[in-house]
């Protein structure tokens, strides 16, 4: 199965033609009739694309699309607005609040499938780039920037951190940072203080004492 689109669409119609045809192209496409039901799927599972209707019932794509733009986590995901709106301002409207990309009803199937598979294509060149909060996390350079600055990192510090990165906020545990920089099949007591000696260099180059880098006590660290 191909990679995971969600479709926004109150017309039930436009929604299954937009689906068959995507399906037919390779992709795992999911449909939603309202932003209430598109957003509580969002919350478990994230798509590599959104196509999204402004016009819904109750909320709005306005709002969904400035909810979504809202967290830095979510930069990489692409989204196309699908809409019967064809003014200039309209267009403008959804790029400025984070719309990748515009499409007018009714529209050609062969130019969304264009569109799509365009960005479907730039998200897979990016796919070893890795934002969370502040951070920018290049995982081909082997490079950590915060808030755009380069962090001089070591080689563990780094193995460290974007561990922490691409957990997006959840909890590591010592046992799981440990075995990232020394390897799993290294015999370390959780308790080691290697990590913490690790931890505090982290802090410091964070800007000193830095809260991002959040200790649960007995139970491991987490980016917040």
């Amino acid at each position: 199965m191909g990679s995971l689109v969600y479709s926004v669409e109150d017309d039930e119609n436009i929604a299954t033609i937009i689906r068959l045809t995507l399906i037919k192209q390779g992709f795992d496409v999911k449909t939603f009739g309202d932003g209430e039901s598109f957003l509580a799927a969002f919350e478990k599972k994230k798509p590599a694309l959104i196509l999204l209707d402004m016009m819904l019932p109750g909320i709005q794509g306005k709002e969904i699309l400035q909810l979504i733009r809202q967290d830095k986590s979510n930069d990489s995901i692409h989204i196309i607005v699908v809409s019967a709106k064809s003014l200039t301002s309209d267009k403008v409207i959804a790029l400025d609040l984070g719309a990748d990309d515009y499409i007018i009803k009714p529209f050609e199937l062969s130019e969304l499938v264009s569109r799509v598979n365009a960005h479907i294509r730039r998200s897979e060149k990016n796919e070893d780039i890795f934002e969370y909060s502040s951070f920018r996390l290049d995982r081909s350079t082997g490079e950590i920037y915060d808030q755009g600055k380069l962090l001089e990192l070591t080689a563990t510090e780094f193995v460290i951190l974007s561990t922490l990165l691409l957990h997006s906020g959840k909890l590591v545990s010592r046992e799981e940072l440990i075995h990232a920089f020394l390897g799993s099949k290294v015999d370390v007591s959780p308790e080691s203080k290697a990590l913490d000696m690790h931890i505090r260099s982290l802090r410091k180059k964070l800007g000193g004492d830095d809260k991002r880098l959040v200790s649960i006590y007995g139970g491991g660290y987490k980016i917040v």
